[in-house]
């Protein structure tokens, strides 16, 4: 019996070297991009591993320059609590094809201060339009028990700096005319041009 055993012993100690599993490989880093606005700078975080499909899609914005030359054209709430919307406004020049919705239950993100998230209609529409949050919108995250179209948003970034030129884009003058639908005024009356995007060490 005691043989048996030693000999089991010695079995495991000559195979679990082969099933033993690799170390997990550390997470992809977050990349920076910076947008240099008509207001100022902001520097964001993209989280390339937690939201890899849209994040990979913003990037693709940044990097071909699509976003060179577009705007924040839309500001709701107050001065310390809403959120600010740019983009390429579906300009057939830069759009991309649609990518596939990323809710915020799988990729563990939430729309908190600063976070950035794709404008969309129906879940897999969302393409070059994305918007900023100031303070905390847990209404914008998915909500799978709730009834309707409860996929929220595709939170894939954070703003890291410049948050006080996100501020002063959602003060800006609103039109009381421009706009359709509930986006009546809701538009900048003097849009904030995106001069560039592009990524940052």
């Amino acid at each position: 019996m005691i043989r048996q055993f030693a000999l089991f012993l010695a079995a495991l100690f000559f195979v679990s070297p082969a099933v033993a599993q690799e170390p997990a490989a550390p997470p992809p880093a977050d990349a920076r991009v910076a947008l240099e606005t008509d207001a100022g700078r902001i520097v964001i975080a993209v989280h390339v591993g937690q939201a890899p499909v849209t994040a990979a899609n913003f990037l693709r914005y940044v990097d071909q320059k699509r976003l060179d030359g577009t705007s924040f054209y839309r500001g709701v709430g107050t001065p310390d609590y809403g959120f600010v919307q740019g983009g390429t406004q579906n300009d057939p020049k830069r759009v991309l094809p649609p990518i596939v919705h990323e809710p915020t239950t799988r990729t563990g993100l939430t729309h908190d201060d600063g976070a950035l998230s794709m404008a969309r209609y129906a879940p897999g529409s969302a393409t070059g339009d994305f918007f900023i949050v100031l303070g905390k919108m847990p209404g914008m995250d998915a909500h799978p028990q709730a009834a309707g179209d409860n996929q929220g948003f595709a939170v894939f970034a954070h703003v890291v700096e410049g948050m006080d030129v996100v501020k002063a884009v959602l003060a800006a003058p609103k039109s009381p005319t421009a706009g359709e639908g509930v986006m009546k005024g809701q538009m900048l009356q003097q849009p904030v041009t995106i001069r560039t995007a592009h990524r940052i060490p």
